[in-house]
């Protein structure tokens, strides 16, 4: 991705967003041609000049000090994983591109060691997903929840090319635009994190091409942590689950997170979800899934 375009439009959709009153500059009758805030003002809360800071948001932010980053982070009232975008953005732009690569290759192959984890989890949901938004290992109820996923004949399977190629993905998710907003967040930090990454690179692209709703939610720059929280489905055999999620980054595996899906006892979900083991037992659903991954 071209970084400096990068940094252009994330700084100047997030000065976009905020109006003076919410950044507590004062006005003083004037007509405001900007709904948010200007360069000018943004300088001001920040502590640097106009012509610092124009430079940063025309996309140069070769040499920011994290000092300097901060106050930006706080002048544009950006949120953590806003925060931590700003830096990724200014990492890559302080790295040689000729420069080997210190992370190694995100693979969609792990070693057994995690299927073996993933296998000893029996009574809930749990997934290992890359940075590039596929399912790369599950245990059977995984497999089971997104089973829809998998009945693609692409592999691995992946949220996002579900989410905005697959009509089922409609049903599957009762608020499907926030399952969208949140998916195309995921991935806008991912690529901020691996902005050299072919393989995000290519999704994106793809999406880009073959998905309005895709290319619209991409342009909004918006970013987001995704480690916790709670999400709902409309499984096409068990009905409605809500299910609280918790996600853990593999550190042995940079780029691999583990969520895992765990219903709350006592709950309908908590017994759809024993059905939900029965059926994919039934029709050998993880055997399905594996054949097709492998």
């Amino acid at each position: 991705m071209d970084n400096r375009a990068e940094v252009r439009e994330f700084l100047s959709s997030r000065r976009g967003r905020i109006t003076p009153e919410q950044a507590g500059v004062q006005q003083f009758g004037t007509r405001r041609r900007v709904t948010g805030l200007r360069r000018a003002e943004v300088a001001q809360l920040a502590g640097v000049s106009v012509d610092y800071y124009t430079r940063l948001e025309r996309g140069n932010l070769t040499g920011a000090s994290d000092s300097v980053l901060d106050a930006i982070a706080s002048a544009l009232q950006l949120d953590r994983a806003e925060h931590d975008h700003l830096y990724d953005l200014a990492r890559a732009a302080n790295t040689s591109p000729t420069r080997p690569r210190t992370k190694p290759t995100v693979s969609t192959q792990l070693p057994a060691t995690v299927q073996y984890m993933l296998d000893a989890i029996t009574d809930a949901p749990a997934i290992v997903g890359n940075n590039r938004m596929d399912i790369v290992a599950a245990n059977t109820l995984g497999y089971a929840l997104y089973s829809d996923m998998f009945r693609g004949t692409a592999r691995p399977a992946n949220h996002s090319r579900f989410i905005f190629l697959d009509p089922r993905a409609y049903d599957f998710y009762p608020d499907w635009d926030r399952a969208a907003n949140v998916n195309v967040a995921i991935l806008r930090r991912d690529a901020g994190r691996s902005p050299h990454d072919p393989g995000i690179a290519a999704l994106v692209g793809e999406l880009s091409v073959r998905s309005d709703e895709f290319r619209t939610r991409w342009a909004a720059h918006n970013v987001r942590r995704h480690y916790s929280g709670a999400k709902s489905f409309q499984h096409p055999t068990v009905g409605h689950l809500e299910l609280p999620f918790q996600g853990m980054e593999l550190e042995d595996f940079p780029g691999h997170t583990l969520t895992v899906y765990p219903a709350v006892p006592g709950t309908p979900t908590a017994d759809a979800l024993k059905l939900l083991a029965s059926w994919a037992v039934s029709e050998r659903i993880t055997e399905r899934a594996r054949a097709t991954t492998r």
